[in-house]
């Protein structure tokens, strides 16, 4: 495929390359092969912008998977010998593709997923930047000595072995990227990329190919559930890395210990909170809730504080300043560079956000501004969903209790620093949350207090590098991710005692 380039903006300026899409033949990688389904079957992959076909992609079968699993088992030998610094070094020729191929991967996140344009790019920077962060922990695999008696005693970290890659629609190029961590630890891969956005990464199968040895990285996707169940029980599938929602990891979990025991983890989703106390600034913390929420996402983010808990002195002050910019943002076409939200991944997720916003109102939450599809002719397609704010949220309805995972943000008032902390706390998910005051001592024993895996204090959102990620309760299990912890995860701890004589 050529690379695409951004100099206009819009889908009328990129017709060309859209419709070039549905020529590309778009194929599986098994083996170091890149082929269609075994009995090539494809299903289509929609624009959620136009609500057209953008391409049919191999739909895969059992025979696929299996295929690709015993391909990453045969290359597990090989790819287990390989130094580390020779296989992190391989990571990094396929990074250097990736941001050859820049702006054609982001192209393809934008028309495919509907994310904005300047997102896909920033999702192409934060994948790049994670795949040379792994390759550079490649010699940190460090076992230990223990003097535990006159004889030696060691541990070093080997290959868990095949390693299973299962990820969301929301960032699909970048989930699909941080394959390397398995990579690196030496461990071939299976990736199972989100049928609702797939493109991305049936294109990084064929960059893929140009780099690793057969089997070392495998690329199956098919319409439904029967894919990743068949995947996570394969045999040889000895460890899953899953990233998305709670009820599809309950099912990732069941599989898997119904076949074998299998290391599983699972980052799931979130409803976050973001707690306001009065003393806070109320422009810095009605911003942090804005670009907390993800509405550049459309609130298609496990991490979104789409809670804001606002004590009551300030209550009705952020609630104004947070609609002010809500309704200052732009939404429209995803490829248009000036738009700062898209659209919703397809009429699902349209319907679902649509249903909950009704669902809240009918409880009695207040609409301050959104509501519904934006009006005007510019929307006259095109799953939208206009970045919406509901105010005086009761903590127990379900709008504060269940994932929309869409542009909607509650507003709940609270009265005390252990009435916000009971509030935070009453949800099942537990993976990120924020608190803002100038009191540095409430600041830390409100995180301290928090069922959360990542916390803030006076921010929100933001990830760093090498900072480990990951929640709690139902947000998620076995370990963190995006960190030198990740990459550990990959690997099994063996105990060697030397014994002298």
């Amino acid at each position: 495929m050529t690379t695409t380039t951004h100099a206009a903006s819009g889908h009328a300026a990129h017709a060309d390359q859209i419709t070039a899409l549905a020529a590309h033949p778009w194929r599986l990688l098994i083996g170091g092969e890149l082929r269609p389904a075994a009995d090539g079957g494809t299903f289509a992959t929609t624009d959620p912008f136009s609500e057209q076909e953008l391409a049919r992609v191999p739909d895969a079968t059992a025979a696929d998977v299996d295929a690709a699993a015993e391909a990453a088992e045969a290359a597990r030998p090989g790819w287990r010998a390989t130094p580390a610094t020779e296989r992190a070094a391989l990571v990094l020729r396929f990074a250097d593709l990736i941001e050859a191929n820049a702006d054609e991967l982001a192209f393809l996140d934008c028309v495919d997923a509907g994310s904005p344009i300047s997102n896909a790019r920033f999702d192409v920077e934060i994948a790049l930047q994670q795949m040379r962060m792994f390759a550079g922990f490649a010699l940190e695999m460090k076992g230990q000595t223990i003097p535990a008696s006159n004889a030696l005693h060691l541990t070093v970290r080997e290959p868990v072995g095949v390693v299973a890659k299962i990820w969301p629609y929301n960032h699909p190029l970048m989930f699909a990227c941080r394959m390397a961590a398995p990579l690196v630890a030496g461990n071939p891969v299976v990736g199972k990329p989100p049928e609702a956005a797939p493109l991305s990464t049936l294109r990084l199968a064929e960059l893929a190919a140009e780099v690793f040895p057969p089997g070392v990285v495998n690329i199956v996707v098919g319409d439904g559930p029967a894919i990743p169940d068949r995947l996570v029980r394969h045999r040889a599938v000895r460890r899953i890395g899953f990233i998305g929602s709670e009820p599809t990891g309950r099912a990732i979990q069941r599989a898997a210990a119904e076949a074998a025991v299998k290391h599983v983890t699972l980052e799931l989703g979130g409803k976050n909170a973001m707690v306001v106390f009065a003393d806070s600034d109320v422009d810095a913390a009605a911003a942090g809730a804005v670009s907390g929420m993800n509405f550049t996402w459309s609130g298609q983010s496990c991490g979104s504080n789409s809670r804001l808990l606002v004590q009551r002195q300030i209550y009705d002050a952020v609630v104004t300043r947070v609609a002010e910019l809500v309704q200052a943002r732009r939404i429209g076409d995803p490829l248009d560079e000036s738009s700062e939200q898209g659209t919703m991944i397809n009429r699902a997720q349209y319907e679902k956000s649509l249903s909950y916003i009704g669902i809240a109102r009918a409880e009695g939450a207040r609409l301050v501004t959104g509501g519904g599809r934006p009006e005007g002719e510019n929307f006259a397609t095109g799953f939208f969903v206009a970045p919406t704010v509901l105010a005086d949220v009761d903590p127990a309805s379900r709008i504060a209790r269940e994932e929309v995972f869409g542009p909607v943000l509650s507003v709940i008032p609270f009265d005390t620093e252990e009435e916000a902390v009971a509030i935070a706390n009453s949800v099942d998910y537990g993976l990120t949350a924020s608190v803002w005051t100038r009191d540095l001592d409430r600041a830390h024993r409100v995180a301290r207090d928090f069922e959360a895996g990542h916390t803030w204090i006076n921010g929100s959102s933001m990830h760093f590098p090498n900072v480990p990620y990951g929640g709690v309760k139902g947000s998620g299990v076995g370990g963190k991710e995006e960190c030198l912890e990740e990459l550990l995860s990959y690997t099994e701890e063996k105990v060697i005692n030397v014994m002298f004589r």
